[in-house]
């Protein structure tokens, strides 16, 4: 057989032996072939188990090798990783477009079948959330009796289809929990009458490490005087709009700068509007940037321009980091967090004329303090220890 299966041998002693007898083994299912917002997630959710509880076991299930490059930081948390493959399929399978992804997924289903089957029967947690790529381990739920309680984690506004919907509705039916990130969401979800309403539950993501940020954003950059956006430079980002209003922007004001942080499928198209309209001064691609907090703290506002987003992870990091906003009022996340005039300033999403119509309210400072000032409230709903309050109620 071309691959090996093997699991990380978390039990060393006889001492740890009787101790897991009293504690509670949380694992979290989230592969992935891109890396997203909801990778981080999953491990400060993790991370917030063993930083702040006491009886608690977390663990990642590691199928591919996709956690290998956060291998710092989950060590760093305490975090057990258990490996189902020693070699690394993410750079062999395509995750770009919607046909090649479909596929990537059956590949996921079919290697994944065994392996966390017997994870499951061998390991039994007494959790296990899922997220991401859920249809297997729904799936499985269909099919076997597990000791192990399954929660469903949304990430993210789900599409609907008729697999979906029909897995969800008899799946539902012996699922523990489903948590949701928004208000917005989490009414979605009950409003499809799929299984009982108490089952769902609000659980805000874990996206404010305090300390962490705090420290990371002290770095000093080289950029001045600049608007901030940051995202994978996708369709649902909505970039290229961003772009073509900046480019009208330029025409009233030529010393105007937009600075975009991140990479992807869309990075070519924009250079080249770039570059056909001269854009090169105004408009600053940096690709991905591991430490983005300064960019934060130095910008003179940060724009997002999504389709959608479910919540909006760098919404409430600029929040924290008291970063002034202009944001797009996409559902379900944005149009729920920003409220225009409030904390932060909101405009018609791909609206064109409305978002010129708004953009010199990020220029004016004479409210901006009340503005950072509420909205800093708002991300502090999102603080890693506001998750692990909010969790551990849930587990118990």
């Amino acid at each position: 057989m071309f691959y090996k299966i093997y699991f990380h041998n978390t039990i060393t002693s006889e001492l740890q032996i009787r101790n897991t007898l009293s504690v509670k083994k949380i694992y979290y299912w989230s592969p992935f072939l891109s890396p997203i917002a909801t990778c981080k997630a999953v491990i400060n959710s993790a991370g917030s188990l063993t930083q702040f509880g006491s009886g608690y076991e977390s663990s990642i299930l590691n199928f591919f090798g996709e956690f290998n490059r956060y291998d710092k930081e989950i060590k760093k948390k305490n975090i057990q990783l258990i490996d189902f493959y020693n070699f690394d399929i993410a750079n062999i399978l395509p995750y770009k477009g919607k046909i090649k992804s479909r596929f990537s997924f059956f590949i996921f289903f079919l290697l994944g079948l065994f392996p966390l089957t017997k994870v499951l029967k061998k390991n039994k947690p007494d959790f296990l959330i899922i997220h991401l790529i859920t249809s297997l381990p729904l799936m499985l739920l269909l099919f076997f009796n597990f000791k192990t309680k399954f929660i469903l984690r949304i990430s993210g506004y789900p599409r609907m289809n008729f697999f979906r919907k029909l897995l969800w509705k008899i799946t539902f039916k012996k699922i523990h929990l489903i948590t949701c990130p928004t208000n917005n969401t989490l009414n979605y979800i009950k409003s499809l009458h799929l299984t009982d309403s108490s089952k769902i539950k609000l659980l805000y993501d874990p996206i404010i490490n305090v300390k962490e940020i705090n420290i990371k954003k002290q770095k000093q950059i080289s950029i001045k005087n600049f608007y901030l956006s940051v995202g994978r430079l996708t369709k649902q980002k909505n970039f290229m709009f961003l772009c073509e209003a900046f480019q009208k922007l330029v025409k009233k004001n030529k010393e105007i700068k937009l600075v975009i942080a991140g990479n992807g499928e869309e990075k070519n198209n924009i250079q080249k509007f770039i570059k056909i309209n001269n854009l090169e001064n105004n408009i600053i691609l940096l690709g991905y940037v591991n430490n983005i907090y300064p960019y934060f703290k130095a910008s003179k506002g940060f724009i997002l321009s999504s389709l959608w987003e479910d919540p909006g992870f760098v919404l409430l990091e600029a929040s924290f980091c008291r970063t002034l906003i202009l944001s797009s009022n996409a559902w379900p996340g944005p149009v729920e967090l920003i409220k225009d005039n409030y904390n932060g300033i909101s405009f018609e999403s791909n609206d064109m004329e409305h978002f010129l119509k708004k953009f010199p309210y990020l220029m004016d400072n004479s409210y901006s303090k009340k503005l950072k000032l509420n909205n800093l409230k708002l991300a502090k709903k999102f603080t890693i220890f506001n998750h692990y309050q909010s969790l551990i109620k849930l587990l118990n």
